[in-house]
């Protein structure tokens, strides 16, 4: 890998540090959809986007405050020529299961990515793919100024750098560590993200 892990405040704060509860051990989320799925759809509509990156979108749309509805895909992608997902589809449960996973008060919130059978430089380009459509997916729904926290601000520059970040061949278990780490960072990241700009705002608004 090319990326070390960030070290900005985040990654050193532990989940009670966080605007919301502690993640449980088991999620009762609905499964995401296997990357294989993922991927069949994104070819059978000519989407210019992997797997990860789709789901990276989806998740920086509805991380930055984006809805939920039907048609998710037009408005991740900006397309409004997109056909919308039908009901039960694989892309239709990618976003049901992303958005459960966020409203999950257990924070069992998972990535799309290859899993561990890839080499670790696929799973390490997956997983820049995947900030690389969060970004552009936050980018849409939160607006050029959002609420952010300073964690929040420094959470979202080092997702953009690992959006800049590029794999090598593969490493060692050093490496692997390296991955399991940066991927956690990310997922923690994601959630503080959506804490500042969806779980803060709704809260004050209900104290009003």
């Amino acid at each position: 890998m090319t990326s070390s892990p960030p070290t900005s405040k985040i990654d050193r704060r532990c989940y009670t540090d966080l605007p919301f509860p502690a993640p449980a051990i088991v999620s009762k989320n609905t499964p995401l959809p296997l990357w294989s799925e993922i991927d069949a759809a994104a070819q059978s509509l000519t989407l210019a986007a992997t797997p990860a990156e789709l789901h990276g979108a989806l998740c920086g749309w509805l991380a930055g405050g984006g809805s939920d509805d039907a048609r998710w895909l037009n408005n991740v992608f900006a397309d409004d020529a997109l056909p919308t997902p039908s009901a039960g589809s694989d892309l239709d449960r990618l976003k049901q299961a992303s958005a459960e996973q966020f409203g999950d008060r257990d924070f069992g919130f998972d990535l799309l990515l290859p899993d561990d059978e890839a080499s670790l430089s696929e799973r390490s380009d997956a997983l820049f793919d995947w900030c690389r459509g969060f970004l552009g997916g936050f980018g849409l729904a939160a607006g050029s100024d959002p609420p952010l926290s300073e964690e929040g601000r420094e959470a979202l520059e080092d997702l953009a750098n690992l959006a800049a970040a590029s794999a090598e061949a593969d490493g060692d278990d050093e490496d692997e560590a390296a991955y399991a780490e940066i991927e956690e960072f990310v997922r923690v990241a994601v959630l503080l993200l959506h804490g500042d700009c969806v779980l803060g705002p709704r809260h004050r608004h209900r104290l009003n």
